[in-house]
Protein backbone atom coordinates (compact mmCIF):
# COMPACT_ATOMS: atom_id res chain seq x y z
CA UNK A 1 0.00 0.00 0.00
CA UNK A 2 2.69 2.11 0.80
CA UNK A 3 6.34 2.56 0.10
CA UNK A 4 8.48 4.37 2.23
CA UNK A 5 11.70 5.80 1.96
CA UNK A 6 14.85 5.21 3.76
CA UNK A 7 15.32 8.78 3.66
CA UNK A 8 12.23 9.11 5.97
CA UNK A 9 13.56 6.58 8.67
CA UNK A 10 16.71 7.68 8.65
CA UNK A 11 15.60 11.72 9.06
CA UNK A 12 13.20 10.89 11.36
CA UNK A 13 13.69 7.53 13.38
CA UNK A 14 10.33 7.07 15.62
CA UNK A 15 8.26 8.71 12.85
CA UNK A 16 5.05 7.03 12.53
CA UNK A 17 2.66 7.00 9.75
CA UNK A 18 -0.67 5.74 9.62
CA UNK A 19 -3.50 4.49 6.96
CA UNK A 20 -7.24 4.07 6.87
CA UNK A 21 -8.67 3.16 3.82
CA UNK A 22 -12.87 2.82 4.34
CA UNK A 23 -14.94 2.22 1.71
CA UNK A 24 -19.01 2.61 1.36
CA UNK A 25 -18.56 6.11 3.05
CA UNK A 26 -20.60 9.10 2.17
CA UNK A 27 -20.09 13.15 2.46
CA UNK A 28 -22.59 15.17 2.57
CA UNK A 29 -22.92 18.93 3.07
CA UNK A 30 -24.75 18.34 7.26
CA UNK A 31 -25.62 15.26 9.56
CA UNK A 32 -27.97 15.93 12.36
CA UNK A 33 -25.81 12.98 14.24
CA UNK A 34 -22.33 14.12 13.47
CA UNK A 35 -23.31 17.89 14.43
CA UNK A 36 -24.55 16.49 18.07
CA UNK A 37 -20.83 14.96 18.67
CA UNK A 38 -19.25 18.19 17.24
CA UNK A 39 -21.10 20.19 20.16
CA UNK A 40 -20.36 16.95 22.80
CA UNK A 41 -16.51 17.18 21.94
CA UNK A 42 -16.49 21.22 22.24
CA UNK A 43 -17.55 20.70 25.26
CA UNK A 44 -15.29 18.14 26.49
CA UNK A 45 -12.26 20.09 25.54
CA UNK A 46 -13.17 22.71 26.80
CA UNK A 47 -13.66 21.30 29.94
CA UNK A 48 -10.09 19.22 29.03
CA UNK A 49 -7.86 22.10 28.81
CA UNK A 50 -9.68 24.71 31.33
CA UNK A 51 -6.86 26.41 32.84
CA UNK A 52 -4.29 25.75 30.14
CA UNK A 53 -2.01 28.82 28.62
CA UNK A 54 -0.06 28.28 25.14
CA UNK A 55 3.04 26.87 27.12
CA UNK A 56 1.10 24.22 29.09
CA UNK A 57 -0.79 23.69 25.53
CA UNK A 58 2.76 23.33 23.66
CA UNK A 59 3.96 20.68 26.38
CA UNK A 60 0.79 18.38 25.98
CA UNK A 61 1.40 15.14 24.31
CA UNK A 62 1.08 15.04 21.59
CA UNK A 63 1.01 18.39 20.65
CA UNK A 64 4.70 18.97 21.99
CA UNK A 65 6.20 16.40 18.91
CA UNK A 66 4.55 18.44 16.50
CA UNK A 67 5.59 21.93 17.95
CA UNK A 68 9.35 20.42 17.92
CA UNK A 69 8.47 19.42 13.96
CA UNK A 70 6.95 22.57 12.89
CA UNK A 71 10.00 24.57 14.97
CA UNK A 72 12.30 23.20 12.47
CA UNK A 73 10.73 25.11 9.75
CA UNK A 74 9.77 28.40 12.10
CA UNK A 75 6.33 27.77 12.12
CA UNK A 76 3.20 26.60 14.66
CA UNK A 77 1.48 23.62 14.45
CA UNK A 78 -2.16 24.75 12.84
CA UNK A 79 -3.78 22.28 14.70
CA UNK A 80 -3.01 23.69 17.85
CA UNK A 81 -3.94 26.47 17.06
CA UNK A 82 -7.35 25.71 16.05
CA UNK A 83 -7.49 23.79 18.98
CA UNK A 84 -6.79 27.12 20.94
CA UNK A 85 -9.63 29.51 19.19
CA UNK A 86 -12.48 26.51 20.09
CA UNK A 87 -11.00 25.82 23.68
CA UNK A 88 -10.30 29.69 24.55
CA UNK A 89 -12.23 31.81 22.11
CA UNK A 90 -15.72 29.92 21.98
CA UNK A 91 -15.60 29.01 18.23
CA UNK A 92 -17.26 25.65 16.85
CA UNK A 93 -15.41 23.37 14.72
CA UNK A 94 -16.29 24.70 10.72
CA UNK A 95 -19.24 23.56 9.09
CA UNK A 96 -17.90 21.73 6.23
CA UNK A 97 -18.92 18.24 4.27
CA UNK A 98 -19.63 15.54 6.54
CA UNK A 99 -16.23 13.33 5.86
CA UNK A 100 -13.92 16.01 6.26
CA UNK A 101 -15.34 17.36 9.30
CA UNK A 102 -15.56 13.84 11.13
CA UNK A 103 -11.78 14.28 9.90
CA UNK A 104 -11.32 17.72 11.79
CA UNK A 105 -13.40 16.48 14.98
CA UNK A 106 -10.90 13.66 15.15
CA UNK A 107 -7.75 15.89 14.60
CA UNK A 108 -8.86 18.13 17.49
CA UNK A 109 -9.55 15.60 20.17
CA UNK A 110 -6.84 13.66 19.03
CA UNK A 111 -4.37 16.53 18.49
CA UNK A 112 -2.81 14.24 14.82
CA UNK A 113 -2.49 15.48 11.57
CA UNK A 114 -4.35 14.37 9.47
CA UNK A 115 -5.01 14.63 5.73
CA UNK A 116 -7.89 13.17 3.52
CA UNK A 117 -8.02 12.09 0.33
CA UNK A 118 -10.69 10.62 -2.37
CA UNK A 119 -9.64 6.91 -2.86
CA UNK A 120 -10.25 6.90 -6.66
CA UNK A 121 -8.34 9.53 -7.51
CA UNK A 122 -5.22 8.06 -6.71
CA UNK A 123 -2.60 6.34 -8.69
CA UNK A 124 -0.69 4.05 -6.80
CA UNK A 125 1.88 2.83 -5.72
CA UNK A 126 1.98 5.51 -2.80
CA UNK A 127 5.51 6.45 -1.59
CA UNK A 128 6.00 8.09 1.80
CA UNK A 129 9.13 10.22 1.61
CA UNK A 130 11.28 13.38 2.92
CA UNK A 131 11.32 16.65 0.54
CA UNK A 132 14.50 17.58 -1.31
CA UNK A 133 12.93 20.85 -2.01
CA UNK A 134 12.13 20.49 -5.58
CA UNK A 135 8.66 18.86 -5.25
CA UNK A 136 5.95 20.68 -6.45
CA UNK A 137 1.77 20.62 -5.26
CA UNK A 138 -1.30 22.22 -5.80
CA UNK A 139 -3.13 23.27 -2.54
CA UNK A 140 -6.84 23.01 -1.48
CA UNK A 141 -7.32 26.32 -2.74
CA UNK A 142 -5.92 26.35 -6.39
CA UNK A 143 -2.11 27.76 -4.82
CA UNK A 144 0.71 25.90 -6.82
CA UNK A 145 3.42 25.59 -4.01
CA UNK A 146 7.34 24.08 -3.51
CA UNK A 147 7.77 21.30 -0.71
CA UNK A 148 10.29 22.62 1.87
CA UNK A 149 13.32 20.69 2.33
CA UNK A 150 13.18 18.44 4.79
CA UNK A 151 9.38 18.28 5.17
CA UNK A 152 7.69 14.86 5.20
CA UNK A 153 5.16 14.45 2.33
CA UNK A 154 3.17 11.43 0.67
CA UNK A 155 3.02 11.22 -3.47
CA UNK A 156 1.45 9.06 -5.70
CA UNK A 157 2.36 8.05 -9.47
CA UNK A 158 1.51 11.73 -10.32
CA UNK A 159 2.48 13.90 -7.72
CA UNK A 160 2.63 15.01 -4.18
CA UNK A 161 -0.73 14.29 -2.67
CA UNK A 162 -0.10 16.10 0.88
CA UNK A 163 2.78 16.98 3.42
CA UNK A 164 2.86 17.76 7.26
CA UNK A 165 3.30 21.33 6.09
CA UNK A 166 1.09 21.98 3.15
CA UNK A 167 -1.66 19.31 3.39
CA UNK A 168 -3.11 17.66 1.10
CA UNK A 169 -3.60 18.66 -3.01
CA UNK A 170 -6.42 19.48 -4.77
CA UNK A 171 -6.45 16.69 -7.36
CA UNK A 172 -6.91 13.92 -4.79
CA UNK A 173 -9.18 15.87 -2.50
CA UNK A 174 -12.31 14.78 -0.68
CA UNK A 175 -15.55 15.05 -2.45
CA UNK A 176 -19.24 15.12 -2.22
CA UNK A 177 -19.28 12.03 -4.46
CA UNK A 178 -16.31 10.45 -2.29
CA UNK A 179 -17.25 6.44 -1.65
CA UNK A 180 -14.50 5.32 -0.80
CA UNK A 181 -11.75 7.31 1.38
CA UNK A 182 -8.26 7.51 2.44
CA UNK A 183 -6.87 9.44 5.64
CA UNK A 184 -3.78 9.04 6.34
CA UNK A 185 -1.88 10.57 9.73
CA UNK A 186 1.40 11.85 10.15
CA UNK A 187 3.06 11.45 13.42
CA UNK A 188 6.69 13.05 14.16
CA UNK A 189 8.92 11.25 16.65
CA UNK A 190 7.40 10.79 19.96
CA UNK A 191 3.69 9.88 19.39
CA UNK A 192 2.71 6.58 20.41
CA UNK A 193 1.75 3.72 18.20
CA UNK A 194 -1.01 3.15 20.26
CA UNK A 195 -2.00 6.94 19.85
CA UNK A 196 -2.35 6.77 16.40
CA UNK A 197 -4.43 3.65 15.98
CA UNK A 198 -6.75 4.94 18.30
CA UNK A 199 -7.40 8.44 16.15
CA UNK A 200 -7.48 5.93 13.40
CA UNK A 201 -10.77 4.32 14.99
CA UNK A 202 -11.68 7.13 16.27
CA UNK A 203 -11.65 8.79 12.51
CA UNK A 204 -14.08 5.78 11.54
CA UNK A 205 -16.24 5.84 14.04
CA UNK A 206 -17.00 9.01 13.20
CA UNK A 207 -17.36 8.38 9.47
CA UNK A 208 -19.53 5.85 10.80
CA UNK A 209 -22.01 8.38 12.31
CA UNK A 210 -23.02 9.63 8.58
CA UNK A 211 -22.52 6.21 6.62
CA UNK A 212 -23.31 3.17 9.35
CA UNK A 213 -22.85 0.43 6.97
CA UNK A 214 -19.06 2.15 5.66
CA UNK A 215 -16.48 -0.47 5.99
CA UNK A 216 -12.43 0.09 7.06
CA UNK A 217 -10.79 -1.91 4.05
CA UNK A 218 -7.26 -1.04 5.52
CA UNK A 219 -5.92 -0.15 8.70
CA UNK A 220 -2.37 0.06 8.87
CA UNK A 221 0.81 2.32 11.00
CA UNK A 222 3.96 2.05 9.22
CA UNK A 223 7.12 2.94 11.84
CA UNK A 224 10.79 4.42 10.80
CA UNK A 225 13.36 2.24 12.70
Amino acid sequence: MLNVSEAWQHTYPGALQGLLVMRGVRNPDRHAALDDHKAALEAALRAQFAGYDRAALSAWPPLQPYARYYGRFKKTYHVQLQLESVVWKGKSIPNVAALVEAMFMAELKNQMLTAGHDFEALRPPLRLDIAAGEEHSVLLDGRPETLKPGDIFMADAEGVISSILYGPDARTRITPGTRRALFTVYAPPGVEPAAVRQHLDDISAYARLVAPQAEVELQHLYGAR
